[in-house]
C-alpha cells in the first residue's frame, strides 16, 4: 500500500548527535532526511551547508531533502548535489532570474538527483506555475521559512490545491511536500489537499514516541 511519505527536519535535532539523529530516522521508520539550509540572507536564520549534507551522507543511505532557503540557489544546487543530497529544492524567487531558476532546475535533474520548487507562505501559488513541467516536487511551505516551531497556516493548504489541479490538465505528476508545523493532528488536512510528503521537526524529535508519531503520519494514499 502506498503511504505518505515522512520527511522529518534534522534542524529539531541535536546538533552535536547529528549523527544519531539520522540513524535514529531510520530506526523509527521515517522515509527522508529533510535538511534546512538557510543563508541568513533570504531567511533571517542561519542553519548548514554543503559540508553538513556530506557527513550525514556518510551516515545513513536514506534519501537525503536538501531545502535551499537562500539566496541565489542557482549557483550552489551542484554542490548540494555532490554533497549526497537526492532531492534539492529551493525558492525560485530567490534566483537572479527565472531564467536562472530554471537552469538551476535543469542542472539538478542532470546530475541524476529529483528537484523541485517551493513556495513561500508569504507568496503566491502562481509562482510555481512556470516550472511544474520541470519538478519532481512541489513544497508548500505552511509556515513562514526560516526557524522550526511555527504554528502551522492551514490556509497554504488551498495553494496546492490549485497547483495540485495543474498535474492532469499537463499530463504531469509531482510529489506535493509540506513543510511546516505538520504533525499527526493535520497530517490528514494535509493529505486531503494532495500531500504526499510531510515534512515534520519537533513534531518528531520532541516526541515522546517518535516511532508512533512518525507512523501516525504515513497515511495510506
Amino acid at each position: 500500500m502506498k503511504k505518505i511519505k515522512v520527511a522529518p527536519s534534522i534542524l529539531s535535532a541535536d546538533f552535536c548527535k547529528m549523527a544519531e539523529a539520522v540513524e535514529n530516522l531510520k530506526a523509527w521508520g521515517a522515509d527522508i532526511v529533510h535538511c534546512d539550509i538557510m543563508d541568513g540572507v533570504y531567511v533571517p536564520n542561519l542553519t548548514f551547508g554543503m559540508p553538513m549534507v556530506k557527513a550525514l551522507r556518510r551516515y545513513t543511505d536514506m534519501p537525503l531533502d536538501a531545502h535551499l532557503m537562500i539566496t541565489r540557489p542557482e549557483r550552489y544546487v551542484g554542490q548540494f548535489c555532490d554533497a549526497g543530497a537526492d532531492i534539492v529544492t529551493f525558492h525560485p524567487e530567490a534566483c537572479e532570474s527565472e531564467e536562472e531558476a530554471h537552469k538551476a532546475l535543469k542542472a539538478i535533474r542532470e546530475a541524476g538527483k529529483k528537484c523541485g520548487v517551493a513556495v513561500n507562505a508569504d507568496m503566491p501559488a502562481e509562482l510555481a506555475l512556470p516550472y511544474l513541467d520541470e519538478i519532481d516536487m512541489l513544497v508548500i511551505m505552511t509556515v513562514q521559512a526560516g526557524f522550526g516551531g511555527q504554528s502551522f497556516k492551514p490556509e497554504c493548504l488551498k495553494k496546492a490545491e490549485f497547483l495540485k489541479a495543474e498535474a492532469p490538465k499537463r499530463g504531469l505528476s509531482f510529489d506535493i511536500e509540506f513543510d511546516g508545523g505538520v504533525c499527526p493532528s493535520n497530517a490528514a488536512q494535509c493529505k486531503d489537499a494532495g500531500a504526499t510528503v510531510l515534512v515534520a521537526g519537533n513534531a518528531v524529535f520532541k516526541s515522546s514516541d517518535p516511532a508512533s508519531t512518525v507512523a501516525a503520519m504515513q497515511l495510506p494514499l
